[in-house]
């Protein structure tokens, strides 16, 4: 429990709880989002972390009189434990379990749980309140968080400016975007569609903010209509002159609190609103308002996961910058690291900063994941003062990390053997078992059309033959200067109900390529690399392929394979692939780097 004051933490418990009982509720669930149903959130609606301490990015906690539970999944196992006390929460697993079958056992008959449907979708109240039921309970929507009343020094929204993005980065205009939405509509025979996903208002405006930490939005709600006008619901001191002229008389600007009013004004209109991405609260405006609600996926979803030449190039581009940066760090790290001096943070920080000499990074794209020895085996760990950890000789590093550039979003992990000295066998061999599922993903060539989930299988069976896998994703999507990950598309597991998974893999679409293994208390294994979904013409074949073209480029570090556990193809490809990131990397760098790096990209 080092990451924190843990009687704080109880503090904060207790005056939720207290608040409950002065508002008439039993209980209350805190979920992990906004009001724009975000993986990553800005400050002011972080409720999960002040209340429990839990600083990853995905789970929800649930709070009853006296019984108080927290939920995460695969990735989160051990870091929950780590950094929320077990004497006031328990620890849940999804999507073994859920909010809905929680409350349905240790809700007490009558009992009246609070929610905020400003921050939950139609579907979760629709299960969680027929969980509740069951039990003679009820959910309650509440008009104010209690969480926020009892947070006293919770930040403001934030008043970044937005900016205009290049349309030349972009690749198309704003006014193209919404006539092609606008033309859909019209298909549909629908009136308009409600946006509020921030990266696909982002996209769809082509704007770009600095509200939410690593993602480059701002905090905004849009409703787009058929005839391709929009209306633009953002804090006015937000948006200058500049950015008024750019969008155009085609767009109109309102405040935020002037959103669920305009909704509840759309009597009669027929609607589309994505089930998955608005929130209850949207639903709940429109019924009351007399709307005709058609649930649809938000139009720019699909859109902005197809890459078009301008956004492929910047990523290209993006992509062979921060690798370099990235081996900069690598060949630093080869001669640090095995004199013990470094710590998790020391270093990581030092990979900003090589990041930061192209004079090109905007943000990071995460927090860096810098995992040394046990810390790995934390799939989504984030050091701390309380818990940096010394990179030991003879020992596994792993580091996930990326960058925000105004061309491209990066994300790359590499896991490295810090010398002297060989690595353990059962490293050599996990590693090896992670590197062929990495280049089963990366070489596959598939039918257009084929699944994310259809592909997960080939990177998981070398560790499956040991007995082993991995808790998370193998590829998630990821935006163009936008959110690190994107839908709708995904390379994970089928089973569990993983959004995405059922998505077809379509040309023009980024994903990550990301196996790995990891060994409770001992050490994590990670190879990931960023691919393109593109086109493969195959001789003598009759129907559309695909394939992926592998975007990251930095050396795999060979002190960690075991050379006999590869093919003849595997050789080549990583032979291959590393001739590709000296011919990319190599004229970017020189002098003892290039020399390091020649070596590190030698044949095997």
């Amino acid at each position: 429990m080092a990451d924190h004051d843990l009687p704080d933490y109880g503090r904060r418990l207790a005056a939720l709880r207290a608040r409950l009982a002065a508002d008439g509720l039993d209980g209350f669930v805190v979920p992990l989002t906004d009001e724009h149903m975000s993986e990553y959130v800005g400050d002011y609606a972080k409720r999960l972390e002040w209340l429990t301490g839990f600083k990853g990015s995905a789970g929800a906690a649930s709070v009853l009189a006296e019984r108080a539970a927290i939920f995460v999944d695969g990735r989160y196992t051990l870091q929950v434990r780590a950094q929320v006390d077990g004497d006031d929460w328990d620890y849940v697993g999804v999507p073994q379990s859920s909010i809905a079958e929680w409350l349905g056992a240790h809700a007490p008959e009558g009992a009246k749980v609070g929610y905020d449907p400003w921050l939950h979708t139609k579907g979760w109240v629709d299960v969680t309140a027929a969980a509740l039921a069951a039990k003679g309970a009820t959910l309650v929507p509440i008009t104010r968080n209690p969480v926020d009343v009892v947070w006293a020094d919770r930040p403001a929204l934030s008043l970044a400016k937005v900016e205009i993005y290049d349309a030349e980065l972009a690749g198309r205009s704003a006014a193209d975007k919404r006539g092609e939405i606008a033309d859909w509509l019209t298909k549909q025979g629908l009136d308009a569609t409600v946006m509020t996903a921030l990266d696909s208002i982002a996209w769809t405006f082509n704007l770009r903010g600095d509200d939410v930490t690593h993602t480059p939005v701002g905090l905004a709600f849009a409703i787009l209509h058929a005839d391709a006008t929009a209306d633009l619901f953002v804090a006015p001191e937000k948006i200058d002159d500049s950015v008024r002229a750019a969008l155009g008389n085609g767009v109109r600007l309102h405040s935020r609190e002037s959103f669920a009013p305009m909704l509840a004004g759309l009597s009669g209109k027929r609607i589309a609103s994505d089930p998955e991405r608005a929130v209850v609260a949207v639903f709940d405006a429109l019924t009351k308002g007399g709307a005709k609600i058609v649930e649809a996926r938000d139009p720019a979803v699909f859109a902005k996961a197809i890459k078009n030449h301008a956004e492929q190039a910047g990523q290209r581009a993006a992509q062979a910058r921060d690798g370099a940066a990235l081996t900069r760090y690598l060949h630093w790290l080869s001669i640090e690291a095995p004199k013990g001096g470094l710590t998790e943070i020391s270093a990581s920080d030092k990979l900003r900063a090589f990041r930061e000499a192209t004079g090109k990074l905007l943000d990071l794209s995460f927090d860096t994941i810098s995992g040394a020895g046990p810390h790995g085996a934390i799939m989504h760990y984030k050091a701390s003062a309380e818990t940096d950890r010394r990179i030991e000789p003879s020992s596994v590093y792993l580091c996930d990390s990326g960058g925000q550039y105004v061309d491209g979003t990066t994300d790359v992990t590499r896991t490295i053997w810090v010398g002297p000295g060989d690595p353990p066998v059962e490293v050599c061999d996990r590693f090896t078992r992670v590197l062929k599922g990495h280049i089963a993903i990366a070489a596959a060539v598939f039918p257009d059309g084929t699944t994310g989930g259809q592909l997960d299988g080939f990177a998981r069976q070398y560790l499956w033959a040991a007995g082993c896998d991995y808790a998370h994703g193998t590829g998630h999507g990821v935006g163009a200067f936008l959110a690190v990950h994107e839908g709708p598309q995904r390379i994970a597991k089928p089973a569990g109900g993983q959004p995405g998974t059922m998505e077809p893999l379509r040309a023009g679409m980024f994903l990550s390529n990301e196996p790995g293994y990891y060994k409770a208390d001992h050490f994590g294994i990670r190879i990931e690399n960023l691919v393109l979904v593109e086109v493969r013409e195959i001789e003598g074949g009759d129907m559309p392929m695909l394939g992926f073209e592998t975007l990251t480029f930095a050396p795999i570090d060979k002190a960690l394979i075991e050379a006999p556990l590869l093919t003849a193809d595997e050789r080549q490809w990583l032979d291959g692939y590393h001739a590709q990131v000296l011919g990319i990397i190599g004229p970017q760098v020189d002098g003892a780097t290039k020399e390091w790096l020649e070596g590190a990209c030698a044949p095997l």
